[in-house]
């Protein structure tokens, strides 16, 4: 008996160490020398500050940038809180913070279309996506190119040059980082 405690401490010792320590160590420096960028955070710095990440939304509310799609995560984009609502298609409390979102954004701006791509009223899972459907960034560039007087056709060239496909030809959607679009933007409007 006590030769069998002895081998099960020893083994949860050489265990914990192996797979506690020495895995996590040898896993993180791989992914540092591999994917240096990734294993960070996908950052994205202007100049030398961190502004944001690609993978992490975040919320802009003038009609100078594009707007992200609405997050359920906490207090907007807080990624301590992520999460969705669980708030299914039947649910009223669903239907009324949509249509109460769909009157908001039709009474600022009355020049959006009639139908809505849904990812302009919807959360995503996580309530942190930081990408918008290509239809949800056509939708704004009248918007985006009255508030910044650039010409729409200026800002309809930066929304198509922001789509990026389906990752590896079939999976996901066509999506606009909206983080990135509005870097770009910036980079258009003129210096007052």
């Amino acid at each position: 008996m006590t030769k069998t405690i002895i081998t099960s401490i020893l083994l949860t010792i050489v265990l914990t160490v192996l797979v506690g320590i020495i895995y996590p160590l040898a896993m993180t420096g791989i992914a540092q020398l591999v994917f240096p960028k990734q294993a960070n955070g996908s950052l994205i710095y202007r100049g030398d500050s961190v502004i944001g990440s690609e993978l992490i939304g975040q919320q802009f509310a003038s009609a100078t940038f594009f707007r992200s799609r609405p997050s359920a995560a906490g207090n907007g984009y807080d990624a301590a809180n992520s999460g969705g609502t669980n708030l299914g298609p039947t649910s009223k409390a669903l239907r009324d913070r949509i249509t109460h979102d769909r009157d908001s954004l039709r009474k600022l701006y009355p020049e959006l279309p009639d139908t809505l791509p849904s990812d302009m009223l919807t959360t995503s899972a996580s309530g942190l996506d930081p990408d918008i459907s290509p239809a949800n960034a056509l939708d704004q560039a009248p918007i985006v190119a009255k508030a910044t007087n650039l010409p729409l056709d200026t800002v309809l060239a930066l929304v198509r040059k922001h789509i990026q496909g389906r990752d590896l030809g079939f999976l996901g959607e066509p999506h606009v980082n909206v983080l990135e679009l509005n870097l770009d933007l910036l980079k258009h409007i003129p210096k007052q």
